[in-house]
């Protein structure tokens, strides 16, 4: 079967297109999977380029979406045939967070999907949506459920709220997607005035372009009428969190999910701590978390966007295309 590697020292120039013997058939438990989909996520591609420390050969890409080729003994909940979608977290099937690292992650402690066919426990995968095509709902895995569990698991939104979204990448335009269809009025930033034209056609109420208004969470008071926000989805880090305070509402919510700006930094802790604010940092979510989303994007019927699509081999070119930041929405794999 064909597959990507990735061969250290850990580089865009360094991802392999090889062939690798076939996995088999599945035993007890166990599914096999023909992966017709990934979707890039800055993690896969901090891992690579290096900025997350990976082995040797690893198989990148945490998202993978196809088809159930064969089941084995004692699997009752897939059948042959079936569309599913891969668990960013295969171990965490519900309950609370039971783990803070990205060792069982695959693409990143254990092999991922960037290649044809996996053979793995059914539990690493739930159903896809009804009507999704496998590229949509390869978008799920990551950026998908890290949306929903940062306004609806974590934020418990509800219609009449309020919600700031950063930037156009996949988590934002999906947490975009999901307030506005449960009722949420949205203000959404960018640097890019076209761009912001895009997330205002998806619905979006308020615009602000941060590069030419920097002081970016005034102007959230601003169109909140002094009040703030009641979510903020925050994927900037450090050099952004003082503006997500300052737009953020007394006793509001900011889910820390995003180190687009860095690792560490300064935090106000003394304007956190006055405003009264929940801070919580969050890495996507369980399996039920995922059933539970892909149950809601039937009924809510929202349909994830999709940037491009660039073929299994052209996974540099993706992640070149990727770094660009010139996407809007999921940069896809078809595999």
């Amino acid at each position: 079967m064909k597959a990507i590697t990735l061969r250290l020292p850990a580089g865009l120039d360094n991802l392999h297109l090889v062939d690798l013997p076939d996995p088999g058939q599945p035993g007890p438990g166990q599914i096999r999977v023909r992966v017709h989909a990934s979707s890039l996520n800055f993690h896969d591609y901090a891992v690579a380029t290096g900025k997350m420390p990976t082995a040797d050969g690893r198989i990148p890409m945490a998202d993978g979406a196809g088809v159930v080729e064969a089941v084995g003994e004692e699997v009752t909940e897939f059948k042959v045939g079936d569309h599913v979608v891969s668990c960013f977290f295969p171990h965490w099937h519900d309950g609370a967070p039971t783990i803070g690292d990205f060792s069982t992650t695959p693409g990143d402690g254990v092999d991922g999907y960037a290649r044809q066919v996996v053979v793995k426990p059914s539990h690493w995968f739930t159903r896809a949506p009804k009507g999704y095509s496998h590229q949509e709902a390869a978008t799920l895995t990551t950026a998908g459920l890290t949306a929903w569990r940062a306004l609806v698991v974590n934020g418990g939104i509800k219609p009449g709220d309020s919600v700031l979204v950063m930037g156009t990448g996949g988590v934002s335009i999906f947490a975009l997607q999901l307030a506005k269809a449960m009722g949420a009025v949205v203000i959404a930033t960018s640097s890019s005035d076209e761009k912001l034209a895009r997330v205002r056609a998806l619905g979006a109420d308020h615009t602000i372009n941060y590069r030419t208004q920097p002081q970016w969470g005034e102007e959230v008071l601003a169109l909140t009428h002094g009040r703030g926000v009641d979510h903020v989805v925050e994927v900037g880090g450090p050099a952004t969190l003082a503006q997500s305070i300052t737009a953020c509402r007394i006793g509001g919510h900011i889910a820390l999910i995003g180190i687009l700006t860095g690792v560490s930094g300064e935090v106000p802790t003394v304007a956190l701590m006055a405003r009264q604010q929940r801070l919580q940092g969050l890495i996507v979510g369980n399996r039920q978390h995922q059933l539970d989303l892909v149950q809601a994007l039937e009924c809510l019927k929202v349909k994830p966007v999709i940037d491009s699509v660039f073929a299994l081999e052209d996974i540099g070119k993706a992640f070149a295309h990727e770094a660009s930041g010139a996407h809007f929405g999921k940069i896809v794999l078809s595999v």
